[in-house]
């Protein structure tokens, strides 16, 4: 119990230095993710913290490969394969933004309604399609800089 309170501790600690330094250096995109109902502190601090300013991505296909949840493909000859989520990828932002989806159906109605919408296949994928949208969501709130709205489809 001693070692796993000292763990605790220590997470809590370097968690909240994380914080307080993104919300030093990186005050506006903090608060533009936070105002996203599904990205908390933690999160939006580590997005900040390993992909730094979102700007830099010219579109979504860019973003989406490089945290991992652009769609991979094979390609020899005639043979066309599609074999899922791209296995070159920053895991930990692309297991950030798979947790998140699953907040974001709980708490946005476009969100569900998407989820819903696919509701019956494969749940791994489906949800892997609500992090893609939550992703392209979190860049057009970044790139435009305006606070997220619940339920807004555009």
């Amino acid at each position: 119990m001693r070692s796993f309170r000292f763990i605790d501790q220590e997470f809590r600690d370097v968690s909240t230095l994380l914080r307080r330094y993104t919300k030093i250096h990186f005050k506006k995109d903090y608060m533009l993710l936070r105002s996203i109902p599904s990205i908390g502190p933690i999160v939006a601090s580590g997005i900040l913290s390993e992909l730094g300013d979102l700007r830099r991505f010219k579109n979504i296909k860019h973003l989406a490969g490089y945290v991992g949840l652009a769609p991979g493909i094979y390609q020899s000859g005639d043979t066309v394969r599609h074999t899922g989520v791209s296995m070159r990828a920053h895991r930990l932002i692309r297991s950030y933004f798979i947790e998140a989806s699953w907040q974001a159906i709980r708490t946005d109605p476009v969100m569900q309604a998407f989820y819903r919408k696919h509701h019956g296949k494969n749940v791994k994928s489906i949800i892997v399609k609500v992090a893609r949208k939550l992703l392209s969501r979190t860049l057009a709130v970044i790139k435009t800089e305006t606070p997220y709205v619940i339920g807004v489809l555009e």
